[in-house]
């Protein structure tokens, strides 16, 4: 975390203390919020589970998103991936789930701190679980869930990169932040996160992100003796492999089943 930033999360988690936290009610719900970080207004959404879907303290999911879903209306970072899987399932669906949007023109490599900021805010006012908090995106938001999770793997009990990748030599601000001096950044990766369970997924047809970049990722995990790394490649798919990723009732099982039990908590 940037000490620069800090004024900015102080503001953001007095917001966030302010506003009252809905009951949960019979069925699942999306809500609008907004936070100030660093003098700066980022809205975002989160879905809060059905009462009977989650008693107690309810798992959270920090979802990020890809380039098509930038902007400022708060409604596209909804419309593409877990949004419509979780809209789908809005009765049975057992966690909270966390929607930044990243504005046009920029990187998730960049917006570390507004996510991390509400995701704090949305675990403390809906009553999430520090323990069982995942991490999850595609595309850019893949890069983005490789980039947060080297940040601040204490907050996450699992992450699931959707088609991303830590290098893209066609748009190289996408990039994840601090391997440009590693000789092999793949495995530098795992090397630091080999202890994390990680289940990551792609299309075999993938021409915009390409599948090679998972494939040496998971080799790397294998090869530093990560314990709980899994890769799924559809053979079929192209770019969107998010579809059938987030279909995968397995990858729902195994995730809520992983906890994290020196996870960031709030004080």
């Amino acid at each position: 975390m940037r000490l620069g930033s800090l004024g900015g999360l102080m503001l953001a988690a007095m917001l966030a203390g302010c506003a009252s936290a809905p009951q949960r009610g019979e069925r699942g719900e999306f809500f609008e919020r907004e936070l100030a970080v660093d003098g700066r207004v980022h809205r975002y959404q989160v879905f809060v589970p059905a009462r009977a879907a989650a008693p107690g303290k309810a798992p959270v999911v920090l979802f990020l998103h890809g380039s098509g879903e930038r902007g400022d209306d708060n409604r596209r970072q909804v419309a593409v991936g877990l949004g419509p899987y979780v809209r789908s399932r809005t009765d049975d669906f057992p966690a909270i789930v966390v929607f930044p949007q990243a504005p046009e023109g920029s990187e998730w490599n960049q917006l570390a701190d507004v996510a991390f900021a509400q995701l704090d805010a949305a675990t403390r006012e809906f009553g999430g679980d520090p323990d069982r908090t995942y991490l999850t995106g595609l595309s850019m938001g893949g890069y983005g869930a490789w980039e947060l999770a080297l940040r601040q793997s204490y907050r996450f009990a699992a992450v699931v990169p959707v088609c991303g990748g830590l290098v893209h030599p066609r748009r190289p601000s996408m990039a994840v932040t601090g391997l440009a001096d590693e000789a092999d950044p793949y495995a530098a990766v795992a090397q630091r996160l080999r202890a994390m369970p990680v289940w990551i997924f792609h299309g075999a047809q993938d021409d915009l992100v390409s599948p090679e970049y998972s494939r040496r990722l998971d080799a790397a995990f294998r090869a530093a003796g990560a314990r709980n790394v899994r890769y799924t490649e559809f053979p079929d798919a192209n770019h969107n492999s998010w579809d059938p990723a987030y279909a995968t009732p397995e990858l729902w099982t195994w995730l809520f089943a992983q906890r994290q039990l020196d996870a960031f908590r709030q004080q």
